[in-house]
C-alpha cells in the first residue's frame, strides 16, 4: 500500500504475495524492498513515481533480491544509508544484512526469533533489535549508519 502521510489517498500497490512483512525504501527512493516471511525472500519493486510501482518484468510480481538458503523465516527490516536491507531473521536468529546485489552477510543474535531492527543515535549507527523468544530488546553498534526516515512521529 502507498498512503500520503495527510491520509487524503491510500492505493494498493502490490498483492497477491504469500507473507509480505518488513518493508523498506532504499536512499534514492527508486526501489521498495519488501521481507517475504515464509518464503526467507527479499523483494525489490520498482518506483514509477511517488506513491507507484513500475510494472514488473515477466510473470513475477517484482526482482528476487535473494532467497536464503534452507528454512529461514523473515520477519521486519530496515535500511542503511549505503543501501544495505537489513531484515530480522528467524531461525537463524540475528539480522541478515541483503546487499542489493544480493549477497548476505550475517548478524547473530542469542535468540531464534529476531523480529526487528532499527537504527538511531546522532551517527545512525545504534542498532535496536527485537528478540522475541526471550522478550529482550538489544542495542549494539551497527557497523554502518543506517538510513535516516523522511517523516517522525
Amino acid at each position: 500500500y502507498y498512503a500520503k502521510t495527510d491520509g487524503s489517498h491510500i492505493s494498493r500497490q502490490k498483492d497477491h504475495l504469500i507473507s509480505p512483512n518488513g518493508i523498506g525504501l532504499s536512499p534514492d527512493e527508486k526501489v521498495v524492498y519488501l521481507a517475504d516471511t515464509n518464503l526467507g525472500r527479499l523483494w525489490a519493486f520498482d518506483v514509477a513515481e511517488p506513491g507507484v510501482l513500475a510494472p514488473p518484468d515477466g510473470f513475477a510480481p517484482g526482482r528476487v533480491v535473494c532467497n536464503l538458503p534452507g528454512y529461514q523465516l523473515l520477519d521486519s527490516l530496515a535500511v542503511e544509508a549505503g543501501g544495505k536491507v537489513c531484515v530480522a531473521t528467524i531461525i537463524n536468529g540475528g539480522i541478515t544484512a541483503f546487499d542489493p546485489d544480493g549477497s548476505v552477510e550475517h548478524f547473530a543474535v542469542p535468540d531464534l526469533v529476531t523480529t526487528n531492527i532499527c537504527f538511531g543515535g546522532a551517527d545512525m549507527r545504534t542498532a535496536w533489535i527485537t528478540a522475541s523468544a526471550t522478550g529482550k530488546l538489544y542495542r549494539a553498534t551497527w557497523p554502518r549508519p543506517g538510513l535516516k526516515l523522511n517523516f517522525n512521529a
